[in-house]
């Protein structure tokens, strides 16, 4: 089979990725596949600037797989703070157990045995192949649909995401070396992030702006198709789960319903909450209270 010419794009993101890429500490050369499941992991729906110190946190307090399993579910819970979904923390813990079951303690590099993990998704699978393991697969995040659809489909926004459209943009970009492939999708992802962001994007500054075709066509007003708007948090039922989490991550004792009172004025809203919680295994209750799942 021959090769494919690389795409000039590819070379100018690798050029420019060399100097702009921020120093996040789950990108260091010696860092573990585990440190960057981790990462992959903390970063959905959550800010880098967030993720970084708890991150650092997380590896130095468990840094395999083995030594969170060792660890009751409510402690990951807790040290997962307020980074929000705290879902993750169960699914993470989880994953470590079944790495040491079924994986010897080592994260795998295929990518089913990666989607057979508790928590982990087409996208974070692909990720951690790529980013841990050099493994060439295209790795699609919202920044980089952001960046695809303004550069290669000449539109302003992304638009609700396309599973099969979207791999198929970035494996277009991708270089047939796997070392230079997961430089272009980590440098695609820092340009979505740094550079050609939502709002006010900075094509003064953009390593490929003489290559976008939204920037060629005079930047036209985006038509299409728009994602859903997630509703606002104050007052939402989220916000009152988060609190809920905020005190039984506090308190290292069962805690009644009537000690939760004070957490929302709208009685059916907690209950509703507190209900939520119980069924995403993220609370435990039974006659003395409420408390974190232990195992």
């Amino acid at each position: 089979m021959s090769r494919r010419t690389q795409s000039p794009i590819a070379d100018t993101l690798i050029a420019w990725f060399a100097d702009a890429a921020r120093p996040l500490p789950w990108r260091a050369a010696d860092v573990s596949p585990w440190a960057v499941l981790v990462s992959e992991f903390m970063l959905q729906q959550t800010q880098v600037a967030r993720v970084i110190p708890r991150w650092e946190a997380w590896i130095e307090r468990w840094p395999t797989p083995a030594a969170l399993a060792a660890a009751p579910p409510s402690e990951a819970v807790r040290a997962w703070d307020r980074l929000g979904y705290p879902r993750r923390a169960l699914w993470l813990h989880r994953a470590a157990s079944e790495i040491v079951e079924r994986h010897g303690g080592e994260v795998p590099r295929d990518l089913d045995a990666l989607l057979a993990l508790q928590g982990v998704g087409p996208y974070t699978a692909r990720a951690i192949a790529a980013f841990a393991f050099g493994l060439r697969h295209p790795v699609v995040d919202t920044n980089t649909r952001r960046v695809l659809a303004r550069a290669a489909a000449g539109q302003g926004e992304q638009g609700p995401p396309s599973t099969a459209r979207d791999l198929a943009s970035m494996e277009e970009l991708l270089p047939d070396d796997p070392s230079s492939a997961r430089i272009v999708n980590a440098a695609t992802m820092e340009l979505g992030a740094t550079v050609c962001v939502a709002r006010a994007p900075r094509c003064d500054a953009c390593p490929i702006a003489d290559a976008c075709a939204w920037r060629r066509a005079g930047y036209p007003p985006y038509e299409g198709a728009r994602r859903t708007v997630q509703a606002r948090f104050a007052g939402s039922d989220r916000q009152v789960r988060g609190l809920v989490m905020q005190e039984l991550r506090a308190a290292h004792r069962p805690i009644g319903r009537v000690e939760l009172t004070p957490v929302c004025a709208d009685a059916a809203q907690l209950d509703r909450a507190i209900a939520g919680l119980l069924a995403d295994g993220l609370l435990v209750g039974d006659a003395s209270g409420y408390r974190l799942p232990e195992r």
